[in-house]
């Protein structure tokens, strides 16, 4: 179950990206529920995610790079304050290609 209900983390995380990279397309969704009572789950009830984001900025950039450039616009976020982050980044073409 992914929850839809935004806490201050999940805004934080969007309002960085949405910073950093102008993107068409930004989804931060909380996956906590689905991991609660396991590892990392340190009860805040934010502590998994998956952003989707699809940005210009992507644009010729390789998948481990593109998530290499997200984790650094989000400093400590990752590893720190968030157990676990799943990053789906995208250019602009790729996004319009799944449609």
């Amino acid at each position: 179950m992914t929850t839809e209900i935004k806490g201050a983390l999940a805004r934080e995380i969007e309002e960085i990206l949405t910073a950093a990279f102008a993107p068409v397309h930004l989804a931060v969704l909380n996956d906590s529920a689905k991991h609660s009572g396991h590892s990392g789950d340190d009860g805040s009830g934010e502590s998994h995610f998956t952003v989707e984001i699809t940005s210009a900025a992507f644009d010729g950039v390789s998948r481990v790079m593109r998530q290499r450039m997200v984790n650094k616009a989000l400093g400590d976020i990752p590893g720190q304050r968030v157990h676990a982050l799943a990053i789906k980044a995208r250019a602009p073409s790729e996004a319009i290609a799944k449609n």
